[in-house]
């Protein structure tokens, strides 16, 4: 179930003995695409490093995981479809030709982009992915990215913000897309979803 303002999140237990450890979020969307494309379940993932581990607040410690202190957590995951073909994304999804002009679409499960708040609301289980859409000027695209570090960037007018668990972008030529850092191709119509509680991690 995902998460309820006021209740639990998670519970205490550590990695079992079919868990994986994942160091990056590149690590951890490969173990997803691959078991997806299996058709079997996505074992739990022990998560060391990448935009979700440290969203969930997770240290980076290999010995914890598989501790009695290690906290298990239910997690959202991302879907998108890029030209026909169906994708995962467990932190984020990102479109742009550059970061200096034309359109930029952030389609966020975690909070964070690198040392970027770019979703300061956002939480990995809460049924919603969190879209940011611009095109701003040279000077509000400079102004932005020094208050990223902080999530001071929203609200602001010309960066449109959406809360759901379905949508869809058009472009006006194919733009690149990446899926946790990784990029996996071109498109100029994305359709995501969320799966709720789709993966358990461990932290």
């Amino acid at each position: 179930m995902t998460i309820e303002k006021g209740q639990p999140w998670g519970r205490v237990g550590g990695l079992p003995a079919d868990g994986v450890e994942v160091h990056t979020n590149a690590e951890a969307r490969a173990v997803v695409e691959e078991a997806r494309r299996a058709g079997g379940p996505v074992p739990p993932l022990g998560l060391l490093g990448g935009d979700l581990c440290r969203t969930v607040g997770g240290r980076g410690d290999a010995g914890r995981l598989r501790s009695d202190e290690a906290m298990t957590l239910p997690v959202d995951l991302g879907s998108v479809l890029i030209d026909g073909r169906q994708h995962w994304f467990l932190a984020h999804l990102v479109a742009r030709r550059s970061w200096w002009r034309g359109p930029i679409l952030a389609v966020m499960n975690a909070q964070w982009i690198g040392e970027w708040d770019v979703a300061p609301r956002s939480h990995p289980n809460d049924g919603l992915l969190d879209s940011f859409e611009a095109d701003l000027s040279l000077d509000d695209r400079l102004k932005a990215r020094r208050r990223l570090r902080t999530g001071t960037h929203v609200p602001h007018p010309g960066i449109h913000e959406r809360r759901a668990a379905a949508m869809q972008f058009e472009f006006d030529r194919p733009t690149p897309v990446h899926l946790d850092g990784t990029r996996v191709g071109t498109a100029r119509v994305l359709s995501v979803r969320l799966e709720a509680d789709a993966l358990t991690c461990v932290v």
